[in-house]
């Protein structure tokens, strides 16, 4: 399971990069592998404010629809139309040209919360 050291992750699989003010966000390779082929993706409306854990996007497969949830309070400043188009990037790049928006974080102090790689590697086992 690919899982970069460079990124923080959430207890609901979504992977945070930051990028200054903003982070960028996606699902993990975990995550795609379990929901095995992904056939469409919701992304937020970039001016979307939203708040922690608020349910910001869809992702669906063959086998299931998740609710993908933005890590922290911010506005939405960049959503990936790419992968509305193409869904099958989440499967074969979770963590390039698979992403799923762009958050402008009001609070960074909120990004202290999320864990890192190692501790992720524990939470799937």
């Amino acid at each position: 399971m690919n899982v970069p050291d460079d990124l923080l992750y959430t207890e609901t699989h979504e992977w945070i990069k930051r990028e200054g003010d903003n982070i960028r966000v996606g699902i993990t390779d975990h995550a795609q592998a379990e929901l095995t082929d992904v056939v469409f993706v919701e992304v937020p409306k970039a001016g979307r404010e939203v708040n922690a854990k608020e349910a910001v996007a869809v992702v669906e497969s063959v086998k299931a629809a998740s609710d993908i949830y933005a890590p922290v309070k911010g506005t939405i400043v960049e959503a990936n139309d790419a992968v509305t188009q193409n869904p099958a990037l989440v499967n074969t790049d979770p963590f390039g040209q698979g992403w799923l928006f762009v958050l402008k974080v009001a609070n960074s102090e909120d990004l202290k919360n999320f864990k890192d790689a190692a501790a992720y590697m524990q939470q799937i086992g």
